[in-house]
């Protein structure tokens, strides 16, 4: 197949890991109109490398790269944004070595990006539920909702799903702006890219492409993601409300924050202090006690929506990316407000 954004550099990252039975059939299914491919071999011990190397004895685009030890998805995909940078990329498709990846929709998903809509897309298999059902195991369906729910919150965009999809397009340009050392070098990988966007005040825009099952065999375990994540995405909206309405703005939303808190926090230590007290003496607590627990939990309650519903309303919608080839007259770069280079 071609692709429509011919004028873009694109390169696309493999990170593979075990992956010799799948890898020679997603190397040569990447469409000519990718530049270059980048495989990272992550510390395998099943021959991925020489697959690779035997696949670019024909295809001059392969580029491999080997790691002496293990470094995780992410470790490896830090690595070739790296390389994919130096090679001139515009663009960098993250594909996995697995096959689950169809390289088919390879052109919608970097479209938004040349296009200038978006600095990053991303993979949604949650868009048709018909096949998704025949597609996707039930238990990572019930995870992905759950952990879709809280990447919305801790990250601000609340408008993708899926949020473990690796099939994913980034801009080269943002690169050099996310911060290395913040970055997951296991499977917490797109989450913490997407935190990380956020804070950038990047425009991320979700893809429908549907789950491709196979043989393949996933080294995630569902149980220790339901474990490991929920905390770090808790972590990652800490940061995200301090930062965004705090240290880097103060707004109407700083302010419900505030107030919501601690009035929910007065009404609802208030509230269970006298009930405790009361459960033990026997005695009934007075209307007035309850009114001054009811009412600062029930405006705090309301002033912390009224928080979220402005969150939700603060979503980025203009790329930070320089403009798209395609409109050479546009504005340019737009300023990133909480943007820190990686050394």
């Amino acid at each position: 197949m071609g692709c429509s954004a011919t004028v873009s550099r694109i390169v696309v990252v493999i990170p593979a890991y075990q992956a010799v039975d799948h890898l020679e059939k997603v190397l040569r299914g990447v469409p000519k109109c990718v530049s270059h491919v980048v495989v990272v071999d992550d510390a395998s011990s099943d021959g991925t490398a020489d697959v690779a190397l035997r696949v670019a004895r024909t295809d001059c685009r392969i580029r491999l790269v080997t790691h002496d030890v293990n470094q995780g998805v992410g470790g490896a995909m830090l690595t070739g944004y790296g390389v994919a940078a130096d090679l001139g990329a515009t663009v960098v498709v993250k594909m996995d070595g697995d096959g689950q990846m169809d390289p088919d929709y390879l052109d919608t998903l970097v479209a938004p990006v040349t296009a200038g809509e978006a600095d990053y897309t991303k993979g949604n298999r949650f868009l048709h539920a018909r096949v998704l059902r025949s597609s996707m195991p039930l238990l990572r369906r019930v995870g992905n909702v759950g952990l879709s729910f809280l990447t919305k919150l801790s990250s601000g965009y609340w408008s993708v799903f899926d949020p473990t999809n690796g099939y994913t397009c980034l801009h080269a340009s943002l690169i050099p702006l996310l911060p290395r050392e913040r970055i997951d070098r296991r499977y917490f990988f797109e989450s913490s890219v997407l935190l990380e966007l956020g804070l950038l005040r990047a425009v991320v825009r979700d893809v429908y492409i549907p789950a491709r099952y196979g043989n393949e065999r996933s080294f995630l375990s569902e149980w220790g993601a339901l474990v490991k994540f929920p905390w770090l995405l808790l972590r990652g909206l800490l940061r995200r409300v301090v930062v965004q309405y705090f240290v880097c703005d103060f707004t109407a939303t700083s302010l419900f924050l505030v107030f919501g808190l601690l009035l929910s926090a007065f009404g609802a230590g208030w509230g269970t202090f006298h009930w405790w007290t009361s459960a033990h003496q026997g005695v009934a607590v007075t209307t007035g006690t309850v009114m001054l627990a009811v009412l600062p939990l029930t405006l705090g309650t309301q002033l912390l929506l009224q928080a979220l519903i402005l969150d939700i309303q603060n979503s980025p919608s203009r790329p930070i990316h320089p403009t798209c080839e395609h409109s050479p007259q546009g504005p340019g770069p737009r300023e990133v407000p909480y943007a820190t280079k990686s050394g």
